[in-house]
């Protein structure tokens, strides 16, 4: 598939033959968003990471023509405890195989380039530990991890303007203003203003420890506007990366399986 066809693929629309075709004419390349279903605060619904990452996807693969997979809506969040109800948590084991899994499947069909975007911070090390596994099986894998908030310095910077620790803050709220307001609760906004308490800690708390509603940072900062912006960042800087992974090679073609003799 070329960059210049401008068009959205999403792989549950499509069938067998249609992968296979696009396959044949040289797509090699998914994004697959995985997000979490956690607890964010009074003011957000449980699922706005999974939907972040679910539209950032969809925008991407506007712009560039490359795959996008089902998102993922379950994740590793078990820092989020069971005090505030609606997290639904699985052990980092179970999203590391889940992407292990999936990845054996698409390099089946023909599929060895991967980007992952993530929503959920819980989610990195497990998702670490499987590209670890899919480049040790699979010595042509091209895999990278996108972490939706550090996406890019601007981005980043971002995201991280009211707290270290942000969660359900000022950038995520905007974010949802913007592409799914639905999903936002804005007579609770003023209330759910909380404090960053990790600054100086030695320890890694989970978040019954460091917050009082289950938010760091202060949503009621939040506008639209904001988010339209923030939004269109992420879009911009993410289909950059894609773009240039396209034709990407390594930079050495040595193989991971045989020794130097």
């Amino acid at each position: 598939m070329q960059a210049s066809e401008k068009k959205s693929r999403s792989w549950p629309d499509l069938t067998w033959e249609e992968i296979a075709s696009l396959r044949r004419s040289g797509a090699d390349f998914c994004l697959l968003p995985i997000g979490a279903t956690e607890q964010h605060g009074p003011h957000l619904g449980v699922g706005m990471d999974t939907c972040i990452t679910e539209k950032l996807c969809a925008a991407v693969s506007l712009a560039t023509g490359v795959l996008r997979l089902p998102a993922f809506a379950y994740g590793c969040s078990l820092g989020h405890s069971r005090r505030w109800p609606g997290t639904l948590a699985l052990q980092p084991q179970t999203v590391m195989n889940m992407i292990v899994e999936i990845f054996d499947w698409l390099y089946a069909a023909g599929f060895q380039r991967l980007i992952i975007v993530n929503g959920h911070v819980g989610n990195a090390a497990p998702l670490r530990c499987a590209l670890e596994i899919i480049r040790s099986r699979y010595d042509d894998a091209l895999i990278r991890i996108c972490n939706v908030a550090e996406i890019s310095p601007r981005v980043r910077a971002e995201f991280f303007t009211d707290a270290e620790d942000w969660h359900a803050n000022a950038a995520e709220t905007s974010l949802m203003l913007a592409v799914a307001p639905g999903m936002v609760r804005p007579d609770k906004l003023m209330e759910a203003d909380d404090e960053d308490r990790t600054v100086g800690l030695v320890f890694t708390h989970p978040v019954n420890h460091t917050s009082k509603n289950g938010v760091t940072g202060f949503p009621s900062r939040a506008t639209r506007a904001q988010g339209e912006k923030l939004f269109a960042m992420m879009v911009e800087d993410l289909t950059a990366i894609v773009r240039s992974g396209l034709t990407e090679q390594p930079p050495l073609n040595q193989n991971f399986f045989s020794t130097v003799s």
